[in-house]
């Protein structure tokens, strides 16, 4: 059974850091590209940041040079560290696993809230 537990959401000032956390289980991580996404009120959900079995990252431009992804593959752990948090950067932030496309593999964990105040 793929779990998907995403930790970490807060409430922080503009400006403030952030470190989230996703523990994966029930498939094989490190064989698997991983991906933290965000859904802000009202909006779809969108891609935040990915990283490949072999390390490579790719992020949105909104995020590019404040967030950074990294992965344990001992640990079967994603993180994805924010810096210089900005209002916009509120939603409900989660992981998965993704395919060719961005196609993501799991259901959709319970994710982490995170809020940013002015």
């Amino acid at each position: 059974q793929v779990q998907l537990v995403e930790s970490g959401g807060g409430l922080v000032q503009a400006g403030g850091s952030l470190r989230l956390s996703c523990a994966a289980s029930g498939f094989a991580f490190s064989i698997n590209a991983m991906g933290w996404y965000r859904q802000a009120p009202g909006k779809q959900r969108e891609l935040v940041a990915g990283i490949t079995v072999g390390g490579s990252t790719n992020y949105a431009n909104s995020v590019k040079g404040r967030f950074t992804i990294s992965r344990d593959n001992v640990k079967n752990t994603v993180y994805l560290q924010m810096n210089s948090l900005q209002p916009e950067d509120t939603a409900v932030y989660s992981c998965n696993a993704f395919a060719l496309g961005y196609r993501t593999l799991f259901a959709w964990g319970q994710g982490t809230l995170v809020t940013v105040s002015p």
